[in-house]
């Protein structure tokens, strides 16, 4: 509960009591009003600043759901993504014995048995651990990434908090039904819980290090397993020259040119052949070596593909190339899930505006991260729901066209990768892969044919006891029953009220014939019945009028 309120005062603090409001939260937690009246200071920062100051306030947790946030254009405003791609920890380091605690519980070892230099001032301190320089007793140079003491149990307890949030938001807020904001939310909790285990984190790099293990322009760091668990990584240290420093990659003697085209190169490489990349390949994340070698870190984000994907995507690009408004759509439709009620006029005249914007201008001054991104921004406005490995590749493509093109302000993305797009169409189209796919769709309905005779026998023995279930769905059918209920009750009460008047008459003429006064166990039935009578029909026409249909 405490959390709860530390999060419901961050969201007034930075200009969102109102969401506070809406959730419900106010009366809740017993906030103090004052809280909600002094945000006109706050109104005057942009509302991306606001985001991002609120999710600074809150910590870790927060942070890191709003850098991966910042990888979803397709959902957020560019001027948040601006914001919220300058999210910084703010965290301090913490101490070199717990540093050593944890070491030591984790490996099993005493730190002096495993290393012969242990640097305590960290090289680096994140929200969820921090990195030392080492060297271990075998004379190698490694950095070690240390997970922060108790960081598993806080996040575990925030993103319980945030998934509760979403749960709440789709019932009482629209655009949060809109957003699907529950599944956004659970998304991103798989993603952050991934990165608590740094054993996924050393898969990955070796995933990746076998993709370039032939390619000696590529470099990625060494993981020794053997010092490595889920809360100390061990890797090879890499002291390499960050890409947008151009002035020391020159005193290296290495050629800008020819790192843009090896970095855009092997990205392409890692997304359209391997299917599996490095999804934040940013300046902090890709340095360079001597004598022009590109080295990748930092691997706690990555993104998959599937050969239907790759497949897709390519398809896309080329569309895109060709500026075909059916081969976008068709695309589009191919690699996302299309909600019963799309508009498809209303969809291609929005891809027919997107290509407006890229009409005769040269292929070669075209972003493709760009370019993606404002489709997959047109395939959320009619709800078409892209995968999230596909938005990562669209992150992925914008950050590398921002980083080789300070290297080389001349390089042309889209011809770097034109002959990975031929190269998927090639494999889509050959003769192995044609017989691959005609040899699993018989295997598949040779499946079906084979359990036919069973599944006919079913039904006639379900005929024959003449009991075929039938599903029907009708829309509205919950409402058109409650009217139904509705009804039969009005028509119920109403003879009830016919039988009690009916009684009434005949007490009323009993008494009459006999001349004597009406006392059923001297008690006044009449004046009494008559009463009863008189409220019920009113009632009635109450019930008659209220319902706007007399």
């Amino acid at each position: 509960m405490q959390r709860y309120r530390e999060i419901a005062m961050a969201f007034s603090h930075n200009g969102f009591g109102y969401i506070v409001k809406e959730l419900g939260l106010y009366e809740l937690l017993s906030l103090p009003r004052r809280l909600f009246l002094n945000e006109q200071e706050t109104h005057r920062k942009t509302t991306g600043e606001r985001v991002r100051f609120f999710l600074e306030e809150l910590g870790p947790t927060f942070v890191k759901m709003g850098q991966l946030a910042s990888t979803r254009s397709d959902l957020i405003p560019p001027d948040i993504i601006q914001e919220l791609e300058k999210l910084q920890d703010h965290v301090p380091p913490f101490t070199y014995d717990e540093v050593k605690m944890i070491v030591e519980e984790e490996l099993g070892e005493d730190m002096d048995q495993i290393f012969d230099v242990f640097d305590q001032t960290p090289l680096g301190s994140a929200s969820i651990g921090q990195v030392h320089y080492a060297v271990l007793k075998s004379g190698e140079r490694v950095a070690v990434k240390v997970q922060r003491p108790n960081i598993a149990k806080r996040i575990k307890t925030d993103l319980e908090i945030l998934q509760q949030l979403a749960v709440l938001a789709e019932h009482r807020l629209t655009w949060a039904a809109n957003y699907q904001i529950k599944a956004v939310v659970d998304e991103f909790s798989r993603a952050i819980l991934a990165e608590l285990d740094y054993n996924v984190e050393g898969r990955n790099a070796d995933r990746i290090a076998k993709q370039f293990e032939d390619e000696s322009t590529i470099y990625i760091p060494k993981i020794y397993w053997e010092h490595t668990s889920k809360k100390v990584l061990t890797m090879e240290y890499i002291k390499g020259t960050k890409l947008n420093n151009l002035d020391a990659i020159a005193e290296d003697g290495n050629d800008a040119k020819v790192l843009a085209e090896r970095v855009a190169h092997s990205v392409f490489q890692q997304i359209l052949v391997d299917g599996f990349f490095h999804a934040d390949p940013h300046p902090g994340n890709v340095t360079a070596l001597p004598k022009d070698v590109v080295a990748f870190i930092d691997f706690g984000m990555v993104g998959r593909l599937t050969p239907d994907m790759r497949t897709h995507f390519s398809t896309l690009v080329i569309a895109l190339m060709r500026q075909s408004t059916d081969g976008v759509i068709k695309a589009l439709t191919q690699m996302g899930t299309l909600p019963d009620d799309v508009h498809m006029d209303r969809l291609r005249l929005d891809v027919d505006e997107l290509r407006d914007k890229y009409y005769d201008v040269p292929m070669s001054q075209v972003s493709l991260g760009e370019a993606v991104n404002d489709l997959f921004t047109v395939a959320n406005l009619h709800r078409i729901q892209i995968p999230t490995e596909l938005t990562l590749v669209a992150k992925a493509l914008l950050n590398m066209e921002a980083m080789v093109e300070k290297l080389d302000p001349e390089i042309s993305i889209v011809k770097i990768a034109e002959p990975f797009g031929r190269h998927l169409l090639k494999q889509r189209y050959h003769p192995k892969k044609i017989a691959a796919d005609l040899f699993d769709q018989w295997s598949e309905m040779e499946d079906i044919v084979t359990d036919l005779p069973k599944q006919l026998h079913k039904l006639a023995s379900i005929s024959k006891n003449g009991k075929i279930p039938i599903e029907v769905n009708l829309p509205k059918a919950e409402w058109a029953v409650r009217k139904l209920d509705r009804i039969s009750n009005r028509i119920s009460f109403s003879i009830v009220l016919l039988s009690f008047s009916i009684i009434m008459v005949g007490l009323i003429l009993g008494s009459a014939i006999s001349g004597q006064a009406s006392l059923l166990w001297s008690i006044p039935a009449i004046e009494i019945g008559f009463v009863i009578a008189i409220l019920m029909f009113l009632w009635l026409l109450y019930s008659i009028f209220r319902s706007g249909r007399f």
